[in-house]
């Protein structure tokens, strides 16, 4: 049981890169709007799609994660 514990709790570190990419995308995004106001619907609709994905990741992640405990037991 210990070894898929560990397994799952790998899995979920996903949410943590998912996180820190969102992160640095806000803040570069800001970065661009507070240099480019102008271009703010392009650079908004880039952040939401690249956080999509990243949240993406983390679910998966987490998915991964519930089929590990769950089916390995």
């Amino acid at each position: 049981m210990g070894m898929i514990a560990l397994g799952a709790g790998i899995a979920v570190l996903t949410g943590a890169g998912a996180g820190i990419g969102i992160g640095i995308a806000t803040s570069k995004a800001a970065e661009a709007i507070a240099r480019q106001p102008e271009a703010k619907g392009d650079i908004n609709k880039a952040l939401l799609l690249g956080c999509a994905l990243a949240e993406a990741t983390a679910i998966y992640g987490f998915v991964i994660a519930m089929l590990i405990i769950l089916f390995l037991k």
